[in-house]
């Protein structure tokens, strides 16, 4: 059965891996609205997502589609799951402080009652394993979040560690069992 799927790509040098997510997400048949942060457009362009899932991507608040309602608005109706992947500390921390302000985090406030929220983690293993950032964590546990990963392995910056997006393939069949 096909589920509404809003991913959030954030700022990460894994950004690039969530093309491939996007593409698996179609593939297994779902709806896949992309949500970018002007820190991942640093890292990969709005056009692979917008080509895979066949929707626009949203990369501003402001985006509007067609109609009167905000795109914001329009999708946290419409989801079933919001998937961020990957999730930095930075929008993990916003997240669990209720700030608001871009698509991708006032999505996550406006989501609708039966959407579930998963975040895939990836950063430094420093960040990660901060207690400012676990308090983050544990906070949007509490409120219904899951998180899956990170794992451990070789960073970008060429630490070993705690900090690498989880692969892929693991992540959607997660996102098949959330949703199931």
């Amino acid at each position: 059965m096909s589920k509404q799927i809003v991913l959030g790509v954030t700022g990460s040098i894994a950004a690039h891996r969530a093309v491939d997510l996007a593409s698996l997400l179609v593939k297994a048949g779902h709806q896949v609205r992309v949500v970018m942060t002007a820190d991942a457009q640093r890292f990969v362009t709005p056009l692979p997502f917008k080509t895979l899932s066949r929707n626009p991507v949203v990369v501003d608040l402001y985006d509007e589609e067609e109609g009167w309602k905000p795109a914001h608005i329009e999708l946290a109706d419409q989801a079933d799951l919001l998937l961020i992947a990957p999730a930095t500390a930075n929008i993990i921390a916003r997240l669990a402080h209720g700030m608001a302000n871009d698509a991708l985090s006032c999505i996550a406030l406006a989501l609708n009652e039966r959407a579930r929220i998963l975040i895939a983690p990836a950063m430094h293993g420093r960040m990660w394993l901060h207690p400012v950032t676990q308090q983050n964590v544990a906070a949007l546990t509490r409120l219904g979040a899951e998180f899956i990963g990170p794992e451990a392995g070789t960073l970008s910056c060429g630490y070993e560690g705690l900090g690498r997006l989880w692969p892929v393939d693991q992540i959607v069949q997660r996102v098949h069992a959330r949703l199931a």
